[in-house]
């Protein structure tokens, strides 16, 4: 896809990712919005939404499903998944679980990804540290790892490691989660630390040591600032022109992840505007 010039990836399946999709497809762009499930949307929570022009007194969630089946009927592809890597070479690779998808163009519309690194998570990255437990989990084969819960589908995937071989132990600040294998052992947690030397060695929950040679964080999205390291940012808002054109080229963002107001109304009009300048740009980049 990325040599057509015809297709834009969308990183956020929120209103202002849903919005650009919808726009792009208008354009015969080819699309992929890789997100969470509506259900897991904040928007969904919502009780009563009443400031969305010409739709009163809905809810979140009834928003959110109608969003979801606009952009689904237009023809856009919709993933369910995070994405965890992404490569930017002839367009852009996206890393979501074991599959790669490509885009010429990219449009990122994550909303707010509300986590501060835990003490060392930086440090040890690609060194004991991962995203993702399809990626990674082989090379933990018989060895003690630690899963950092911050996700819905995180206890499927700390499964996935035990039936690799991995001795896994569960850390998560709330209770034990439902659907967490029975032979997996709980720790519940707040303060968390990545402890190592050259690679990981332990995590450090509320002061107690678990020794380990990984650690998986599982949260539900990677910051767009850790997918494009050269990302402008200001007081963690993505910085964007008019265009909602970021500073990296053909790359543009839209919604929460842009600043306030975090509004339905304004994710929706930068989503649409992002969705028309991608669309501008490939057309004007096109490649044969």
């Amino acid at each position: 896809p990325s040599r057509t010039g015809k297709s834009v990836a969308v990183v956020g399946s929120g209103p202002a990712g849903l919005s650009a999709a919808l726009t792009a497809r208008a354009r015969n762009k080819t699309v992929l919005v890789v997100g969470n499930r509506w259900q897991d949307s904040p928007l969904a929570r919502a009780e009563c939404v009443d400031n969305y022009l010409g739709l009163p007194s809905m809810t979140g969630a009834e928003l959110m499903e109608r969003f979801t089946r606009h952009a689904e009927e237009s023809g856009a592809n919709l993933v369910t998944g995070k994405v965890i890597s992404l490569m930017a070479w002839e367009g852009f690779h996206l890393t979501v679980g074991n599959e790669l998808y490509e885009g010429s163009s990219l449009i990122l519309a994550p909303g707010v990804v509300r986590q501060a690194k835990y003490p060392g998570e930086a440090e040890f990255l690609g060194r004991g540290v991962s995203y993702c437990a399809t990626c990674d989990g082989m090379l933990y084969r018989g060895r003690p790892v630690a899963v950092v819960g911050r996700s819905p589908d995180a206890p499927q995937e700390a499964n996935y490691l035990r039936s690799l071989g991995c001795q896994v132990v569960y850390v998560a600040a709330g209770e034990r989660p439902e659907g967490l294998d029975a032979g997996i052992p709980f720790i519940k947690a707040n303060r968390l630390a990545v402890k190592g030397e050259q690679t990981v060695t332990a995590l450090e929950a509320d002061g107690a040591e678990i020794p380990c040679a990984g650690v998986f964080i599982l949260r539900q999205a990677v910051a767009p600032t850790d997918l494009l390291p050269q990302l402008e940012t200001e007081n963690g808002a993505i910085q964007v022109d008019r265009r909602m054109a970021t500073n990296v080229e053909a790359v543009f963002a839209a919604g929460d992840c842009t600043g306030g107001p975090l509004q339905v109304a304004k994710a929706v009009g930068e989503g649409h505007v992002a969705g028309l300048s991608a669309c501008e740009y490939l057309d004007e980049n096109q490649t044969s």
